[in-house]
């Protein structure tokens, strides 16, 4: 499948603009991957609710969990969803607001400098194929239009903020991934 870039919007992907995001650094190299999990309710998935966070509508009296985050205002580059459906809420020259607080080889506000890609889940529950082969597809268009992006530069958001954040957790199969990365088949 083709995947063209323009003007830092995916071909393939669904387009759903966040409000969340800003300038990067002036002459500031796109150089890291960050994966994430994230389930709206937690533990709950195919609604609209990821989304709807993402750009500052979540109905706060929907669920009890969102009253606590209502206010905040997150975004990511990239949603993959459990089937495998490719969403993007910020274009890739601007920062999305996903990775917070953090640190990758001594350098700090990973947002800066990287590039945030959501996956449909939480920390303990499998991931799908469907995710983990659309993931490895955006990465590698990534890392094609990205030269600093390398295989080693794809980390978890639990690499860059230990500690503080555990996503995408211990039920992502990192090695699967990488092999779907390095090409190889199930």
């Amino acid at each position: 499948m083709t995947q063209l870039i323009d003007s830092g919007w995916l071909s393939t992907a669904r387009r759903v603009e966040s409000p969340n995001y800003d300038e990067r650094p002036q002459d500031t190299e796109i150089d890291l991957l960050v994966v994430h999990g994230i389930s709206l309710p937690p533990r709950q998935y195919g609604g609209p609710e990821i989304e709807a966070f993402f750009c500052n509508c979540l109905a706060v009296d929907e669920h009890p969990y969102f009253a606590g985050i209502a206010a905040v205002q997150v975004s990511a580059h990239f949603l993959i969803r459990r089937d495998g459906e490719l969403v993007q809420f910020v274009a890739l020259g601007n920062r999305a607001w996903h990775a917070g607080q953090s640190c990758f080889n001594g350098r700090e506000c990973c947002n800066n400098f990287s590039i945030g890609i959501e996956l449909e889940g939480c920390d303990d529950e499998a991931y799908e194929i469907a995710q983990y082969e659309r993931l490895a597809e955006l990465c590698c268009v990534l890392m094609n239009n990205y030269p600093g992006i390398t295989s080693e530069r794809v980390v978890g958001h639990s690499d860059i903020a230990p500690g503080r954040k555990t996503d995408p957790g211990q039920a992502f199969d990192w090695n699967y991934f990488r092999r779907l990365l390095a090409g190889e088949k199930r």
